[in-house]
């Protein structure tokens, strides 16, 4: 069995025909049927009914079925073993929250460069949205992000939690209460991140429940929203794993579903990782809180 027999097995699959098959794929017509009566003699069962129609019989379908990773697996391990006799050059793009610029991704980089000293690295930074819509159009190899609302071209890995937390000045009238109920922030301006913002969807819904609307300032950068809050009176709304100045305090709030869970986004179909892509890949998951 070997490459050739394979492809040419699913093309006739995917064409209806041997005839079809082998214009395609620029054989004669003899050359495809010895391939396939030499795949039958390999595997010890007849694939297709004998006609003109490319009909398979019940072990074909289950053959066809799962071909395709054969062939997959076939490209994946060349792949390896080319990379193992030769040292890889190339670039790996990868999307993070900004949560992870700091730690994560500086100590996943010296541990891959000291295994991939002749591979560059391209970070970008951004919200879940923003990654998101990079790893669709292929701009980002993958993404260490929140899951999309639209999931269904993505493969989705949940790694650890961030926790939406709220967060005001030491001396607001709510820094010393206890069980702080989500209605009594209502009463407050609060500092939120944009529409595409991690949490603000979830957030939207909280506030649909309420008669009044809060007043919302939005700020694209989550990390800067502490520095407003210490120039207001007003309530900040982050992320646990954003940092806070001395003067400012977590506050005491009932929030049903505080947790959102943040992990590795790539493309479904992407079944095998490049090598030097699944080597960065696997040091950011070790560096990540909780891996």
């Amino acid at each position: 069995m070997d490459l050739k027999e394979l492809t040419t097995f699913q093309t006739i699959v995917q064409e209806g025909n041997f005839s079809k098959a082998a214009l395609k794929l620029h054989y004669a017509q003899s050359t495809v049927t010895n391939q396939v009566q030499r795949l039958e003699k390999e595997l010890g069962i007849q694939l297709f009914k004998r006609g003109w129609d490319a009909e398979l019989t019940a072990s074909g379908q289950l053959f066809a079925a799962e071909v395709g990773k054969l062939i997959g697996h076939w490209h994946y391990v060349a792949e390896q073993a080319k990379a193992l006799q030769q040292e890889e050059i190339g670039t790996v793009s990868v999307g993070a929250l900004e949560s992870l610029a700091k730690q994560v991704l500086p100590a996943s980089l010296r541990r891959f460069q000291a295994h991939k000293p002749r591979v560059s690295c391209h970070f970008v930074i951004g919200n879940t949205d923003t990654l998101s819509h990079a790893v669709l159009q292929g701009r980002l190899d993958f993404a260490i992000c929140g899951e999309p609302a639209d999931s269904t071209s993505f493969r989705f890995e949940p790694l650890f939690e961030e926790k939406i937390v709220f967060v005001a000045a030491n001396d607001h009238p709510l820094a010393e209460r206890g069980g702080i109920d989500f209605a009594e922030l209502l009463a407050y301006p609060l500092l939120i991140g944009g529409a595409t913002c991690l949490y603000y969807l979830r957030l939207s819904k909280q506030f649909s429940r309420y008669d009044e609307s809060p007043l919302l300032h939005t700020v694209s950068q989550i990390s800067a929203i502490p520095a407003f809050i210490q120039q207001t009176d007003g309530i900040g709304v982050v992320l646990a794993s954003t940092q806070l100045a001395p003067n400012l305090v977590a506050l005491n709030v009932q929030l049903k579903d505080a947790s959102i869970p943040i992990g590795l986004l790539q493309l479904r179909n992407e079944t095998y990782a490049a090598t030097s892509k699944h080597q960065l890949m696997q040091y950011i998951k070790e560096e990540l809180p909780l891996a």
